[in-house]
């Protein structure tokens, strides 16, 4: 039987392998197309892939089963759950993977992309730009179709002439840019503060006027330190939670 292939990643050393492993194979696991294979490869092979130990692997996939992504049989192997969808609490540890799988598994509509202003509030990462390329997303759960979030992203020029906005459907902007775009992402901030729906906000998110909302602000770096691309998303306050937690090693 045909095994489903995951994506590869360049572990942290700082972070426990483990987990990275466990976000990068979730990312995989969301991101896959409906033809792909619902086996996943043998816990040997995983780890060889990944390159950690089979008791790191196993750990791994621990946690996704934990979360309902996968089942385990015995002698029959490991398993994508056919409707494995992201949940709602989203748990960031610092490394890319992690940022990649928290934005996967979800519909995607590409509401509109082209030349736009930079924003006044996102102005001080693109000090050298009066226009960047600007992506508006709107996003919704795989099975219900209810709108969760929407997502603006303003990319550098020469970035955003690399990218093709089919797959933005697909994939996070994060993962374009890192694996399509090539693009040498060194880390990436975020902040996160309460909100009310403005009028734009409340129709896309079909919620009340008023109501609450988790506004997210993401800015991807390379390696000289320069942004890259400005993510502003809004979150509907019902369905997300945001859960940071620091590796005291």
């Amino acid at each position: 039987m045909t095994s489903f292939a995951p994506d590869s990643i360049v572990l942290n050393r700082k972070l426990p392998l483990w987990y990275q492993v466990s976000q990068s194979l979730r990312a995989s696991i969301l991101g896959r197309s409906p033809q792909d294979p619902l086996r996943l490869p043998t816990e040997e092979q995983l780890a060889g892939h990944y390159g950690v130990s089979v008791l790191t692997m196993r750990q791994a996939l621990k946690e996704l089963e934990d979360e309902g992504l996968i089942t385990r049989h015995r002698r029959r192997g490991t398993f994508i759950e056919p409707g494995a969808r992201r949940g709602a609490p989203v748990r960031l540890l610092g490394s890319v993977d992690a940022i990649v799988a928290q934005q996967s598994g979800m519909t995607t509509e590409l509401l509109e992309h082209g030349p736009a202003p930079v924003p006044a509030e996102i102005a001080e990462y693109f000090p050298d730009l009066s226009e960047a390329a600007a992506y508006h997303r709107l996003r919704g759960d795989e099975k219900t179709g209810e709108p969760t979030n929407h997502a603006r992203n303003w990319v550098r020029p020469e970035l955003a002439a690399r990218i093709d906005p089919a797959d933005l459907l697909r994939w996070p902007m994060t993962k374009v840019l890192r694996d399509v775009v090539g693009a040498d992402i060194s880390r990436i901030t975020d902040t996160v503060e309460a909100r009310l729906a403005d009028p734009e906000t409340a129709r896309l998110l079909q919620v009340p006027l008023l109501s609450p909302i988790l506004h997210y602000t993401g800015v991807t770096y390379d390696t000289d330190g320069r942004p890259l691309d400005v993510a502003v998303i809004n979150y509907r306050g019902d369905r997300f939670s945001f859960t940071v937690t620091l590796d005291a090693t």
